[in-house]
């Protein structure tokens, strides 16, 4: 039970009932864990969404370390991931679609570095300096996988970072949806034969000035602006990119299972 002021980040008894059964269990021997694991899910969340430091965390959520060692440790154990995959799949049978997508989409977005770090870059189309996240979705908008890297590589680039990671566990996808920029006959017959993904490029329609909704395309645009209402994902503050992305599977687990409970 929490004996403190609600914040709006916290997660409901019944959302809690989804997620406890999936955490880590507490290792046998030694000392009993004190540490309410819900309200470490609570300080993280809100964390993300506020953009507050790790260490500006109100005093009435658990000691700011102790909140960074589990965001870290659930990081390296790969339960984010797991996490993400397993809410993916309850949110897709809910909608009443199979657990495993045949479609997906993809997309980057190129965006400012807040301070040092590891693998940064400039984008010279953008004219942004910092990283790109390069990501993978379902027709939902659901978060299959993503890279992120630094922003002076190419979006080809970044597509064969992902699918070299992530291309063998996404063969049941038949299609996937992409704009120009990933674009190239040579590539796309080169990624096929190579990764096992067939690439369908949605252009924008001859003379067209200014935004217009693109078919399939939506869909990933949706998803990163669901990532903005996430003020810590505003910049990139991680030293690492992998925790960057580790950052969005947290954002997309908390949106998740606020539709399922």
């Amino acid at each position: 039970m929490i004996i403190r002021e609600f914040y709006s980040t916290d997660i409901t008894d019944s959302q809690w009932q989804l997620v406890e059964p999936h955490l880590p269990k507490a290792k046998t021997g030694g000392r009993k864990r004190k540490t309410s694991l819900r309200e470490i899910l609570n300080a993280i969340f809100y964390m993300l969404r506020t953009g507050c430091a790790w260490r500006l965390l109100p005093h009435d959520f658990p000691k700011w370390r102790t909140v960074y060692g589990y965001f870290q440790q659930w990081h390296e154990d790969g339960t984010w991931r797991k996490l993400n995959r397993i809410f993916r799949e309850k949110v897709r049978l809910k909608a009443g679609r199979n657990t495993h997508p045949s479609a997906g989409c993809l997309d980057s977005q190129s965006l400012k570095k807040a301070g040092t770090g590891q693998e940064t870059g400039y984008d010279g189309g953008k004219k942004v300096n910092g990283r790109k996240r390069t990501i993978l979705v379902d027709t939902m908008g659901l978060l299959l996988d993503v890279v992120v890297h630094g922003a002076h590589r190419s979006d080809h680039q970044g597509l064969i970072l992902l699918a070299t990671w992530f291309a063998p566990l996404w063969q049941c996808l038949q299609v996937i949806w992409t704009d120009s920029t990933f674009g190239g006959k040579d590539f796309i017959y080169w990624v096929e034969h190579t990764f096992g993904w067939n690439l369908n490029v949605v252009s924008k329609k001859q003379g067209q000035k200014g935004f217009e909704v693109l078919p399939r395309r939506w869909v990933v645009e949706r998803t990163f602006a669901w990532f903005g209402r996430y003020r810590r994902l505003s910049k990139d503050y991680e030293y690492l990119p992998t925790t960057s992305e580790t950052m969005l599977y947290v954002a997309m687990v908390h949106l998740m299972l606020q539709r399922l409970a």
